[in-house]
């Protein structure tokens, strides 16, 4: 069981961190660039960079909370399993952030055509990036805590 539970902590630090490092490249230089387009050239690129993105990133963020919840049941030493649920709890926040917050904002945006972008259209991408930076700062949180436990 120690070999597997080794295996998961490096699973959970590997994912957190992944998380983390993806959400701070989108508010470091994604946003930025897609603050600049003018509104049709923002919805055809929201649309081609979400594509991956949206299928891969939940399992992830899901798979790293879940391992940590494990590995704080299975965690002997309390500051570890203090650690591990500080850590599913700020995963949790990543999940909970972007499935209430940003998806919602990224189905609006697939919803339209580039060029077909109604008079009166609120541009959701101060929204957006706001609750990435929620949503950063949560994974970042969990990633160091993740770490903390594992060293711990």
């Amino acid at each position: 069981m120690n070999g597997l539970l080794e295996l998961l902590s490096v699973l959970a630090l590997a994912g957190s961190g992944l998380v983390a490092g993806v959400l701070f490249a989108v508010a470091i230089s994604v946003m930025p660039a897609l603050l600049a387009m003018p509104p049709d050239r923002y919805v055809f690129t929201h649309k081609l960079l979400g594509r991956h993105y949206d299928r891969v990133m939940p399992f992830i963020v899901a798979g790293s909370t879940l391992i940590d919840v494990f590995l704080a049941v299975q965690a002997e030493q309390p500051e570890r399993r203090a650690l591990f649920v500080v850590a599913a709890v700020f995963m949790a926040g990543v999940a909970a952030v972007s499935q209430t917050k940003n998806v919602p904002i990224n189905n609006r945006v697939k919803a339209l055509e580039p060029d077909g972008i109604p008079a009166g259209w609120q541009d959701p991408r101060i929204a957006w990036r706001n609750w990435n930076l929620v949503r950063m700062a949560f994974a970042m949180a969990g990633c160091l805590a993740t770490g903390a436990a594992v060293v711990a």
